[in-house]
């Protein structure tokens, strides 16, 4: 009775891992016969786990959405408390969580019955949450389970994807995986198109099914996905680049830079190298003093040109005395010969 309970377990986790099943898969995974596959659905059946099953050479086994609540697992309330934790998680990118909730949100929105499905949409469109700061375009919780699912199942994505400016782009991928970081969403995809990995913006992406047909995955363009999306948000997408040390441990530095800001990798103890980049340098030289560390130019030397400039303009705004600027009575200081709403430095 054990052997039969675990291999039920293990029976019902692999139809929850993948959207359809061969039953010779099924019974080569668990070591069984074909025909016990079948006596082993039945009784996954009879606990009121929704088995669909299609028959012929190209049939298989796949977990639907049933009539009840299975039991042994959640009840109502329990399965609705949780739906919608996962899905503020994954909605508003709680940090260190957000990837997990995604991927245990699609395993259970596909086995909710109907009626739970219900409430818990109606919690999620009738609740408006307060949260701190300026927040990122929001990111609809089922568009990422749609993602997600499509990630696992190795099927091709079509959607329509907007720019920068806004102009909408039709696109179709071969999604590889979901990263978050503290505020926003990106697929990394194989673009079948421009025949490259892309990163997209999960707030800018539209599904447009139909989806498919299945792809073998390709090897990832990284084996640390995190760092790869993180040198493309905050390097790659700008035209001006830079390498700088900061001197200061790797963990003191990421308190304050995040992901989305640059790559840092640790040199030593005391130092660690930021790779980050900015519209323009001098923009740049904004974003690293900002930071309060000490710390020196690796490349390019044209911003270490951009570092002196700065330098200059403020060593003059320092030796500027302004007892010698006039100042008008409406208290606003006046350099001689200037005129009334012009700028000085015109």
């Amino acid at each position: 009775m054990l052997e039969t309970s675990a291999r039920l377990l293990r029976l019902l986790s692999l139809l929850q891992a993948h959207r359809e099943w061969s039953g010779a898969d099924l019974a080569d995974r668990l070591g069984v016969t074909p025909r016990t596959v079948r006596r082993d659905v039945d009784r996954l059946r009879e606990l009121g786990y929704p088995v669909n099953a299609s028959p012929g050479t190209g049939g298989g086994y796949q977990l639907g959405a049933g009539a009840e609540l299975p039991p042994l697992l959640l009840d109502d309330d329990e399965a609705v408390a949780v739906a919608v934790g996962l899905r503020t998680a994954a909605g508003q990118g709680i940090e260190g969580i957000g990837e997990t909730s995604v991927r245990a949100l699609a395993k259970l929105e596909q086995v909710l019955p109907s009626r739970l499905r219900r409430r818990v949409s109606a919690l999620n469109a009738f609740t408006v949450p307060m949260l701190r700061g300026p927040q990122p375009s929001a990111v609809d919780p089922a568009v990422l389970t749609e993602l997600a699912n499509l990630c696992r199942d190795a099927e091709r994505l079509r959607f329509e994807y907007s720019d920068h400016e806004g102009a909408p782009t039709r696109r179709t991928v071969e999604p590889h995986r979901l990263v978050c970081t503290e505020r926003r969403w990106y697929l990394v995809a194989w673009d079948l198109d421009r025949d490259d990995w892309r990163t997209f913006r999960a707030d800018r992406i539209m599904p447009r099914p139909p989806h498919g047909p299945r792809f073998t995955p390709r090897p990832p363009p990284a084996d640390d996905l995190a760092a790869y999306v993180s040198r493309g948000v905050s390097t790659r997408a700008y035209a001006a680049q830079a390498v700088i040390r900061l001197l200061v441990p790797l963990e003191e530095a990421a308190e304050r830079i995040s992901p989305s800001a640059g790559t840092l990798e640790a040199e030593g103890d005391d130092a660690c190298v930021l790779r980050t980049g900015a519209a323009s340098l001098d923009v740049m030289v904004l974003h690293v003093m900002m930071t309060g560390f000490e710390f020196e130019v690796l490349e390019p030397a044209e911003f270490t040109e951009s570092i002196r400039t700065a330098r200059d303009l403020l060593s003059r705004a320092l030796e500027r005395d302004p007892a010698r600027s006039p100042r008008t009575p409406d208290g606003a200081g006046r350099t001689p010969g200037t005129r009334s709403g012009s700028s000085a430095a015109s």
